[in-house]
């Protein structure tokens, strides 16, 4: 990581509940309020922006623990934020305090913790995951002719 990231360091989104963002569970609406998974989608996206300016150009990060409670709901139609403020960096691992807040106060707080790799470390791992995946054939499917 390039320097400069220090304690205390912050990164904030806002948005707007829409209709797709409510609580969700096997595509039925379980409530018309925003889903606890789309807040802390917002909570890493806060935090990815947080660390970006300082990745060098041959690394990058993945998300590798969240730790939320989800405290208030927040309706369609209401703007919420999340901020992610840098706590410390373990080894590879950098760790920060998230909150998301709507107009009534804090509605989710918890850590958000992102694990530093090298860009081709990753990409090889994808690979490898992909060719895996196409390797795989469909025991319900006939033989393929060639």
């Amino acid at each position: 990581m390039k320097p400069g990231l220090e304690p205390g360091m912050a990164s904030t989104v806002s948005t707007t509940v829409a209709e797709n963002m409510v609580a969700r569970l096997g595509g039925q609406q379980i409530h018309p309020v925003l889903a606890t998974a789309q807040m802390i989608e917002w909570m890493e996206w806060a935090g990815r922006r947080l660390i970006l300016p300082y990745l060098e150009e041959d690394e990058d990060a993945v998300g590798y623990a969240v730790d939320i409670v989800h405290l208030a709901p927040t309706l369609v139609g209401e703007t919420f934020s999340a901020t992610a403020t840098f706590r410390e960096q373990s080894g590879t691992r950098i760790i920060a305090d998230v909150i998301a807040e709507n107009a009534r106060g804090v509605i989710g707080k918890g850590t958000f913790v992102q694990v530093l790799l090298a860009k081709e470390v990753l990409d090889s791992r994808i690979r490898t995951l992909r060719a895996a995946q196409l390797s795989q054939t469909d025991p319900e499917s006939p033989p393929h002719a060639d």
